[in-house]
């Protein structure tokens, strides 16, 4: 039955303690993602009892809705509507991104124009908690995570359409087309350092517009008349980390005017400071060093899977999973990113999907066990079979949060599913037959569209299936001897009752 986005999104707000505990509001292609005032106002339990809910991951001061592709969006956006009701006294006043107004920001924009209001007020992060467990490397980690998971529909469409042109110029197909094509899929990783730009000076507090103005800097044709320490930078040089970068200086440059300016000169100084000081920084610093660091990043991730191809892939395979339960994996995007630019594909990818395909073997494990125990399985083998789907399809959270997490056991056979599926890909990239994918987002199934390598696209796609194969019969073969199902849901059942 499908979920209902309104009453979801209307029960789901008072257990996370309200509109006035939420912050920011995003999603990305399975959870809802809130920033909170004070995370020990989320009542977990009750989030997780709610239909329609697959597992919460909170943690610092976020706390992220497991809801599965599709059903998120739409609940999203009801929940964005909810938390953009204003509140008595804050002038009808809603924030851009839809969330509720922060304070700090809704009386400085009242005063003056609009356009001065834009120009002059970046928006303010909310204050710093940390949750106790939490760690500065989680933080920035998460906060990486905001920047870039915005970005991820982009990137999967853009993604697409870059291999059905590659398919019609390879075959020959609609040769008036595949210009047009090229220049459609081609058009936002060319600019994506904007993008980057933009989401970055938003996340950590400045003004929006001035970090996708300095990040812009990065792609600009105009720089290759620059030379910085002895040599001519080239536009796009640094890439994604580069905008990262610029964006974060331009950031503390505009905090450290704000203090300092008077408030007289403040709409013409400080953006002309910022964009000045932070264009100089990034053209005679930001650009050569992220350049070095972006052709570090890509000659470490050839290397280790051309070195150490499988034993790469069955540690990459077998910790994906983890990262995914605890809502770190996005942070891997920057990496993904830097080497799509680098070499048209990321060959990281298609080696972390493995840990879906064990995923996938589990749960078809946990199934097959529980076929003749009616009264313990029916429940999760009704589970098993609305989440195999998207499992399928490469969206993992609906079975990990719906069965082998609760389980235990199966969890971690899962997981040696997916590593023994990377090591399958990781061993023919020893033997020199690169797998990688030209965007990112789905993998499964479904990343079978995005697929790119260096031997052809037949073998590229026999590689991944096969390694999509390996990982199901591992993972299942690790469940069905060692899983231990029965017992662990006869545990759950007496647990619950």
């Amino acid at each position: 039955m499908p979920i209902d986005a309104s009453s979801t999104a209307a029960a789901i707000l008072p257990l996370v303690g309200g509109p006035a505990n939420v912050t920011s509001v995003a999603h990305c292609m399975t959870r809802l993602r809130l920033r909170l005032a004070d995370p020990s106002r989320v009542d977990g339990e009750a989030l997780r009892e709610l239909p329609g809910v697959l597992g919460i991951v909170a943690d610092d001061d976020t706390c992220q809705v497991v809801l599965g592709p599709g059903v998120v969006a739409r609940v999203t956006a009801e929940f964005e509507r909810l938390t953009a009701t204003p509140e008595p006294g804050a002038q009808g006043a809603v924030a851009p991104d839809g969330a509720a107004p922060d304070p700090a920001t809704v009386a400085p924009a009242a005063q003056g124009s609009a356009a001065q209001g834009s120009a002059v007020q970046g928006a303010e992060p909310p204050p710093a908690r940390t949750a106790r467990g939490a760690t500065p490397l989680k933080a920035v980690l998460r906060r990486l995570a905001a920047v870039f998971v915005p970005l991820i529909p982009a990137l999967i469409g853009c993604g697409i359409l870059a291999g059905l042109n590659g398919l019609l110029v390879n075959t020959g197909l609609l040769p008036g087309l595949t210009p047009a094509l090229a220049a459609v899929a081609a058009a936002f990783m060319a600019l994506i350092a904007v993008f980057v730009g933009h989401n970055t000076a938003k996340e950590f507090g400045g003004t929006p517009i001035l970090g996708g103005a300095v990040a812009a800097i990065v792609v600009y044709p105009g720089v290759a008349k620059v030379t910085a320490f002895g040599v001519t930078l080239s536009p796009g040089q640094g890439g994604v980390l580069g905008a990262l970068a610029a964006a974060l200086l331009a950031t503390y440059v505009e905090k450290t005017c704000r203090g300092r300016v008077p408030e007289t000169l403040d709409v013409l100084l400080t953006p002309a400071l910022t964009v000045l000081v932070a264009g100089l920084g990034t053209l005679y610093g930001i650009m050569y060093v992220a350049g070095a660091v972006s052709t570090a990043i890509g000659t470490a991730a050839n290397w280790l899977l051309a070195t150490t191809g499988a034993f790469a892939g069955l540690v990459l395979g077998g910790l994906f999973l983890p990262l995914v339960m605890l809502g770190l994996h996005q942070a891997l995007i920057p990496i993904h990113t830097t080497l799509i630019e680098q070499q048209g594909y990321t060959v990281l990818l298609p080696v972390l999907a493995m840990a879906g395909a064990g995923q996938v073997g589990a749960a078809v494990a946990v199934y097959v066990r529980l076929r003749h125990d009616v009264s313990l399985g029916a429940s999760l083998r009704t589970t098993i079979r609305s989440a195999l789907p998207a499992g399928l399809l490469g969206v993992g959270e609906p079975l990990i949060y719906g069965v082998s997490l609760p389980l235990g056991r199966p969890f971690l056979t899962a997981c040696t599913g997916g590593a023994a599926g990377g090591a399958f890909v990781g061993f023919f990239a020893m033997l020199g037959d690169k797998v990688g994918a030209s965007a990112i987002g789905p993998s499964g199934w479904a990343l079978f569209p995005l697929l790119a390598g260096n031997r052809g696209l037949g073998m590229t796609a026999a590689i991944y299936a096969g390694g999509l194969v390996t990982g199901y019969a591992v993972g299942f073969a690790a469940t069905y001897a060692f899983g231990g199902v029965t017992a662990a849901v006869a545990a759950q059942r007496a647990h619950s009752s």
